[in-house]
């Protein structure tokens, strides 16, 4: 429970709950041009290629996320006081701050050219922007809220930096929810307010309450359907392929900067790097294939379990993809290859364990007993490891031939 009384603004409304109440402190963060970008980076770039209906934001999740993380704080059965209660929400709020144009589409060229992931770009913009004099204004370190944000130690309450960055954090309740809600997939039909109203601390870690065991499952299970019904989905991740190829030879031909600079990152943004990729000669080819929806054709698919290092398969993988544009004998530009790695239940940061352990916790009286996720629940234990998806993409003319090299390649492939 949250010590004392949060004075609010106002509110928004919001489609997933109804309506966001927020204080004076949440309006001066979300008035900065930085946060405001965020209605211009959509939530699942080109997702709606697949889902119509799928074109939210950056914006609106980042509110539902600070939405959640109150509601968490306010239902666990500890005192929070206002100052720890206030960190965790200026958090959430800023947690997506650093996402780049298309999202964790860009997150590729930020590693490449920075050597920072969207959450260290953020922890920058926080620190380096005005942000830092707002937080410094309302009683926050800008370095600790950026710690939470990327999950660094610091000397905070544990299963507070949690409810930011875990397995089961503000974060990951709201994407799932918020994903499935425009989309229409239909897998986030979850009962979340359960899961938040119950959660528990065992030994300083955020935790899962017995009674919410079966919800908890059901969130698990939406996860990962979520991923190979939305996320992974073929015609979404051969679109998104060609924009992030379509990037790479802008940036081949025109150069990239290796030096974060906030007043040129503040413009990157969907709308305008879509104009600057559709005008240049080095990638307006692939952006009129996508802007007519003419995508490159699928020809091979494999699903796996694994707990194979990402290493080992990508080297695997090249040594294929080089075997298949020699016995088709066609160019590496007209191939694809899509390797998308999903751990089913990542629980990570400051403080992390298995992530298939996170704690459930039976309360008995004063008495807290705590039970292996893993031991309640076969059904997790049966998908734990890693689901793996790799699809092979071509140009139509070349679709059959390739199918047939892939069905030989693959056979013991991992």
């Amino acid at each position: 429970m949250i010590k004392g009384k949060l004075v609010y603004w106002g509110f928004i409304k919001d489609p997933i709950y109804g309506y966001i109440n927020i204080t004076e402190e949440d309006k001066k963060l979300i008035d900065t041009p930085f946060f405001q970008r965020l209605r211009r980076v959509r939530q699942v770039p080109l997702i709606d290629y697949v889902y119509p209906s799928a074109v939210h934001t950056r914006f609106e999740h980042s509110l539902g996320v600070a939405h959640l993380a109150m509601n968490i704080m306010a239902n666990l059965p500890i005192e929070i006081d206002e100052y720890e209660a206030k960190m965790i929400r200026s958090a959430s709020l800023l947690h997506d701050i650093g996402h780049g144009p298309f999202s964790h589409l860009f997150e590729v060229i930020l590693i490449k050219y920075f050597g920072l992931n969207h959450e260290q770009v953020g922890r920058e913009i926080i620190i380096r922007s005005e942000i830092s004099d707002i937080l410094n204004d309302i009683g926050l370190n800008p370095k600790d809220i950026g710690n939470l944000i990327t999950g660094e130690a610091f000397s905070f309450k544990k299963y507070l930096q949690q409810i930011v960055k875990s397995g089961i954090d503000a974060d990951k309740l709201d994407f799932i929810k918020r994903d499935n809600f425009h989309s229409g997939a239909g897998y986030g039909n979850i009962d979340i307010d359960r899961l938040v109203n119950t959660m528990e601390i065992y030994e300083e870690n955020l935790a899962i309450n017995m009674t919410a065991l079966h919800t908890f499952e059901l969130f698990l299970l939406a996860r990962v359907k979520s991923f190979e019904a939305m996320y992974f989905h073929r015609t979404l991740r051969i679109a998104q392929l060609m924009l992030l190829r379509a990037l790479e030879k802008f940036i081949e031909k025109n150069g990239f900067p290796t030096k974060l600079e906030l007043d040129e990152y503040l413009k990157l943004d969907d709308m305008r790097l879509w104009i600057k990729l559709a005008e240049d000669d080095s990638s307006k080819d692939i952006m009129k294939r996508l802007e007519r929806r003419d995508l490159i054709k699928e020809a091979f698919e494999k699903k796996f379990l694994s707990k194979e290092s990402l290493n080992n398969i990508a080297k695997e993988l090249e040594n294929i993809k080089n075997s298949i544009v020699s016995r088709v004998n066609i160019r590496e530009d007209d191939l694809y290859i899509d390797l998308s790695i999903l751990p089913s239940v990542p629980y990570h940061g400051a403080y992390s364990y298995d992530p298939f352990e996170i704690p459930v916790v039976k309360v008995e009286g004063s008495t807290k007993v705590k039970y292996s996720l893993t031991e309640l629940s076969p059904w997790v234990e049966s998908i734990k490891g890693y689901l793996n998806i790799v699809r092979i993409y071509t140009e139509n003319k070349y679709r059959i031939k390739v199918e047939e090299v892939c069905k030989k390649l693959f056979k013991d492939f991992p």
